[in-house]
């Protein structure tokens, strides 16, 4: 009876109700209060007390993969694809070094995963015990975050802190690694927890004065950009984009990881910029006097040589992170803030501006832009003895398969082609390895995706290179029943290493070659030992029967082997270091600037 009494009181106070369980129980119940209903992982020793309330749970799904790297990427998909925070689980040592890879590529892309290890007992920490690692230590440059958990009574409040930090602010990656004892001590569990996040307040409202100062700039300027990013797209800014550039009528460019945040069929967009980007977006960067750069990172493969960048610009530089601002370029108007809050801003006072009559005049701008778009479209080579171009099996995929589906790429060639021939007209369609430019991203992360959004068609757009580093995962696939599709480009090279070599190293290809004359492996029987369907395509006119039987098929994961020229290239290119200036459109052909003509 007392006991009773004192629950009563508890819940009458608005007290939260307590409950006696081990650690582990309170990880696997935390994870159900923050709303996880999917965790990728494997078991392992220091990790396995985890896994035994988790075979009771309910409510969270675990998929069991074949290899940590693919936990990691998966939980990459699943974020990506649902806009939750994807969950990847493995044990101590070699567990934990595996997802090292995943936690790098979604710290570059600003991903919001929890990757949570399995420790050594508490005090066997620092004694190099079987399978120990110091993974707090060793992903503290590449983690939003990371935690080591030693007692069991922290494990609830730090599963909410490490959801509350991945997912607010700038996404990003938080690693909780927690102590074998501390899984296996008893606890007394209450939720929620009071969270301990002293100075962690991240700047989401823009300051009013710099919003007028941006928005005086775009109206005095003649050659305005809206220069947008990936931060546009995981602030859910894509309509607020719109909407800006409608009413101002400026061009938008959008990067690798802004896809589909502005349509590609819209008239204002000018394409991708950068080392491959098309010749009237990187024209239309370079020849600015002003750029808005929307939660965008003035990175490498954009600006090429920096020092060349946009020579004639004044720079809008928009982020949720201030580190991010004028790290690379100096802003003229800094303004840190969610873009989704700084776009809605600009949109409310660019409209007063025009109601007052204030209004910027970009129609001589127009004129050379809409020339460029005419002149250099995007183009490709067509071979001589009818073997198939990758670039046409993008734009038939595109044409079939359609914009509302998710496409995902690993990175190389196909990833290019991917970005490049593939029309995206959806926020999020579009899912890669941008920054750290993961090989093997595509296929778990393809999972990962089709498992958050099951309803939806997931390509993933895979290189012959890329997908021997994690094919494992068609295992998980089609044990899970998780029918994605994946369209294997295959020119039997590692194919953007080669075409480095033909351009700038003397044809010399050492080490790229893959081996497909011996067709090692053949990836047709390969897919059907993994319990998925194979189809091989090598001929032009049997592409659209292929990509139709395949989509044909949704009980199973399919693959098609698509048997391309070893000699595609991408195109047009910036060489790495060089000005965007020197973009070529094809070899040694490069685009006549107004100032040449």
């Amino acid at each position: 009876m007392p006991a009773q009494s004192q629950q009563t009181s508890s819940a009458t106070r608005n007290e939260p109700m307590t409950e006696q369980m081990t650690g582990a129980q309170a990880l696997v119940r935390a994870l159900e209060h923050v709303g996880v209903d999917t965790v990728f992982g494997i078991p392992g020793g220091a990790v396995l007390p985890a896994y035994d309330p988790l075979y009771d749970s309910v409510k969270v799904r675990h998929v069991l993969v074949r290899h940590e790297q693919g936990a990691g990427h998966a939980a990459e998909g699943y974020a990506q694809a649902t806009g939750k925070v994807g969950v990847c689980m493995a044990t101590s040592g070699p567990g934990a070094t595996n997802l090292v890879t995943p936690i790098a590529d979604a710290y570059m892309d600003s991903v919001p995963i929890v990757a949570i290890t399995g420790q050594v007992a508490s005090q066997l920490i620092g004694t190099d015990a079987f399978q120990e690692a110091d993974i707090s230590g060793i992903t503290m440059p590449i983690t939003k975050h990371n935690f080591l958990v030693t007692e069991a009574a922290d494990i609830p409040r730090t599963i909410a802190e490490a959801f509350h930090i991945a997912s607010t602010g700038r996404p990003g990656p938080v690693l909780v690694d927690i102590a074998k004892d501390a899984l296996q001590d008893m606890m007394e569990f209450s939720w929620p927890p009071v969270m301990q996040l002293p100075g962690y307040r991240p700047v989401t409202r823009p300051h009013s004065k710099q919003i007028r100062e941006a928005a005086k700039l775009m109206i005095e300027a003649k050659r305005p950009v809206l220069y947008v990013g990936g931060g546009v797209h995981r602030a859910g800014a894509s309509a607020e984009l719109i909407e800006l550039a409608e009413l101002t009528g400026i061009p938008v460019v959008t990067t690798l990881m802004a896809r589909g945040t502005f349509p590609d069929s819209h008239p204002q967009h000018m394409g991708m910029p950068g080392m491959h980007g098309s010749v009237s977006a990187v024209g239309a960067l370079q020849r600015s006097d002003l750029l808005i750069a929307l939660g965008t990172r003035f990175d490498d493969r954009v600006t090429g040589q920096l020092s060349s960048f946009a020579p004639n610009a004044k720079v809008i530089h928009a982020d949720i992170d201030p580190a991010e601002i004028s790290k690379n370029r100096h802003a003229d108007v800094p303004i840190v803030g969610d873009c989704r809050e700084v776009i809605g801003d600009l949109v409310t006072t660019m409209r007063n501006e025009h109601n007052e009559g204030r209004r910027g005049d970009y129609s001589e701008w127009w004129k050379l832009l809409n020339d460029y778009k005419k002149t250099y479209p995007l183009g490709y080579e067509q071979f001589a003895d009818g073997s198939l171009a990758p670039q046409y099996v993008m734009e038939r995929l595109s044409a079939i398969v359609g914009p509302d589906a998710f496409y995902v790429a690993g990175v190389g060639q196909h990833q290019m082609w991917a970005a490049q021939f593939i029309g995206y007209e959806n926020p999020g369609s579009f899912i890669n390895s941008g920054g750290a430019g993961t090989m093997g991203f595509a296929v778990p992360a393809a999972m990962g995706a089709k498992m958050g959004r099951p309803d939806a068609t997931v390509w993933a757009v895979d290189g012959d290179g890329c997908f021997q580093m994690t094919n494992q995962e068609l295992a998980t696939c089609a044990i899970e029943g998780v029918p994605v599709k994946i369209a294997l480009i295959n020119n039997g090279n590692l194919g953007m290493v080669r075409q480095w070599q033909t351009l700038f190293y003397d044809q010399r290809y050492s080490n790229t070659d893959l081996q497909r004359v011996k067709r090692i492996p053949d990836f047709v029987k390969l897919a059907e030992a993994y319990g998925c369907v194979g189809l091989r395509c090598e001929r032009p006119e049997d592409v659209d029967a292929t990509i139709r039987k395949a989509m044909e098929i949704n009980d199973v994961p399919v693959v098609i082997d698509f048997v391309v020229h070893q000699d595609a290239m991408v195109w047009p290119m910036v060489a790495a270091g060089t000005s965007n200036d020197d973009i070529k459109y094809a070899r040694d052909m490069a685009p006549k600037w107004e100032s040449e003509e």
